[in-house]
């Protein structure tokens, strides 16, 4: 059923489309009287305001987007038959959304804190969403840890504020997240704009071509603006001042006609490699590093087009990594594995069983033929076709394709941890990125997380974690120990 324009003159109508009389004044029993239960324009306006907003997302609850489009620049067809990556010159529409992770829905942009680069691309085979942040790592490797994690972000049950404590104890218990916190205590971890940033893909996921052949693969998108970044007293300032600075700035630059790109970027691993790679090559709190697996350039990303109206566009739009396309599919990544399930249930909750239906989330380059039906908002697109399969009336059938190649499997069922590769820990990398940094750079980190770490009132939990640090890199954790016991007196 094809959406109906807009029509914005004539007179105001109520929902039901009766002209409406007077907008000014409710009805009432007399001039001074009490108001009427007659009065159905004004119990329409109460009722429909009081229902205005949805649950605002648990996690990248505050977001911006903007619509785009993705140019392939080079020949990947060796790595995946994925039709909107064919051919050179192939462009395919998209809409991509930023976000701030830990904040809720009326928190300020200029804040430490990663940012959600969730990427849908229309395909002609369906839509395609790639849910990643502007870091190439995450905190920890098993979803069954997330709810968890993600509590200590939040406000405290009992005292209704984000707690350091809190904090890190867990990451101090999690060792895993020295990796990951290197990054956002360093000059990356407060982005000046959405414009001035990289996004990632983060996971890893499978690429398949015609000849069946499988590739590991991760994505990276380089932004063109150059990378800037704000210091902890630049955030402080600008937080205050212009809490919505990261999206109106990327409203404005588009409105100006000034349009953000990105250079897009893969690094490819035959599926071969990953048995015996000296990282595991499904740890998300690993990268791989660049002298292994040189990013490839594959293609533009153009951000063009502002929504109309951010509740319809922004609030309601939806992504999961488990919309996939032939060609593409997932990889064991536990946290991948965990949000192939967790992405489209926050959804179903959010916006409701016929999200995908919304303009903004349903295919743009080609139509969604389900069996599914009903429901809240169902509007009744299927007219009386059949709503099973297989059936004998012309209705949808299956492919016998599958969209990626199945993955082997060995040993038996149980609450098993990650596999360990040969260069596998919870600190090297972490530890490899703080000597990359630049003594300014270093000293910046330092004052970041002994600022933080100096709040938190337990001294056991203060030293655990500084030793992570200093597993990490020896210098690391002695300059952070000495900065806390300065601040902490």
């Amino acid at each position: 059923m094809a959406q109906e324009a807009y029509v914005t003159q004539g007179p105001l109508t109520t929902e039901a489309g009766a002209p409406v009389a007077d907008n000014q004044n409710s009805e009432t029993a007399g001039a001074g009287g009490p108001v009427l239960v007659q009065d159905q324009l004004l119990l329409e306006k109460l009722a429909h305001f009081n229902r205005e907003r949805i649950p605002e997302r648990v996690v990248h609850a505050r977001g911006a987007g903007a619509y785009g489009t993705f140019t392939v620049t080079a020949d990947v067809t060796p790595y995946t038959r994925a039709a909107f990556l064919s051919g050179i010159g192939k462009e395919t529409e998209t809409f991509l959304r930023f976000s701030t992770v830990a904040g809720n829905l009326g928190a300020a942009d200029a804040v430490r804190d990663p940012r959600g680069f969730a990427l849908k691309f229309y395909t002609e085979e369906g839509n395609y969403d790639l849910v990643g942040n502007n870091t190439p790592v995450f905190f920890i490797k098993d979803a069954i840890k997330f709810p968890d994690f993600i509590h200590t972000q939040k406000r405290d049950p009992y005292t209704g504020s984000t707690e350091a404590d809190n904090v890190w104890d867990f990451w101090s218990l999690s060792p895993e997240s020295t990796h990951q916190v290197t990054w956002l205590f360093g000059d990356r971890g407060i982005p000046a704009s959405y414009r001035h940033m990289d996004g990632f893909g983060s996971h890893t996921y499978q690429w398949q071509n015609e000849a069946g052949e499988v590739f590991w693969v991760k994505y990276h998108f380089k932004t063109d603006q150059g990378i800037r970044n704000l210091t902890q007293a630049e955030a402080d300032r600008l937080a205050g001042e212009d809490p919505d600075s990261h999206q109106r700035d990327l409203r404005e630059s588009i409105e100006r006609g000034e349009f953000p790109t990105w250079t897009v970027q893969v690094q490819i691993m035959p599926a071969a490699d990953a048995a015996t790679y000296r990282f595991n090559p499904f740890d998300l709190t690993k990268v791989w590093p660049h002298a292994d697996y040189p990013p490839i350039e594959i293609g533009k990303l153009e951000l063009n087009r502002n929504p109309e109206n951010i509740f319809a566009e922004v609030e309601q739009s939806i992504f999961s990594p488990a919309h996939f396309v032939p060609g593409i599919g997932p990889s064991p990544d536990k946290m991948l594995q965990g949000r192939l399930f967790a992405y489209g249930d926050a959804h179903r909750y959010r916006v409701g069983i016929n999200a995908d239906h919304l303009p903004v989330n349903r295919p743009h380059a080609t139509v969604a033929r389900t069996n599914s039906r009903d429901g809240h908002l169902y509007d009744g697109r299927h007219r009386g076709a059949k709503n099973y399969e297989p059936n004998s009336f012309g209705g949808p059938f299956q492919t016998d394709r599958p969209l990626w190649s199945a993955t082997a499997v060995h040993g038996v069922t149980g609450n098993h941890p990650a596999p360990v590769h040969a260069e596998d820990d919870d600190f090297v990398q972490a530890g490899n990125l703080y000597r990359l940094m630049s003594e300014d750079e270093k000293e910046r980190l330092i004052a970041n997380l002994a600022g933080f770490i100096a709040k938190v009132s337990r001294d056991d939990i203060a030293g655990r974690a500084i030793d992570n640090f200093r597993r990490a890199d020896e210098d690391y954790g002695k300059r952070l120990e000495a900065a806390v016991q300065a601040l902490r007196g």
